[in-house]
């Protein structure tokens, strides 16, 4: 589906999990990071797309300045109010919908 995929855990137990998981599969195209990704992974951008799981407690720019133009980004936004966004990388700058409430564990 994808030709490179990048993935970024911060918790090590679920990265360590993640890399085993992978390697056993034989999956060899999605590159797995123990990090922090609230301000996204530098190394690989600017990409087609982002999905992030936890809730970020505000929109990132430098994570929305790793969204290729074209691309989409969908995140978890707030802390004690959460929303799911859509953002998306148009010639002229960023488009951001807000898409429904969530609930979300925060980054």
């Amino acid at each position: 589906m994808a030709k490179e995929v990048y993935t970024v855990e911060r918790i090590q137990p679920l990265y360590e999990r993640a890399r085993k998981q992978l390697r056993d599969l034989k999956i060899r195209n999605v590159n797995v990071r123990y990090a922090d990704g609230t301000s996204g992974l530098t190394e690989g951008a600017p990409f087609d797309g982002i999905i992030m799981a936890c809730a970020a407690p505000a929109l990132s720019a430098a994570l929305k300045e790793q969204l290729a133009v074209g691309g989409r980004m969908v995140l978890p936004v707030g802390t004690q109010e959460q929303f799911l966004y859509l953002i998306e990388r148009e010639e002229q700058g960023f488009r951001e919908t807000r898409l429904e409430a969530v609930n979300s564990y925060l980054c």
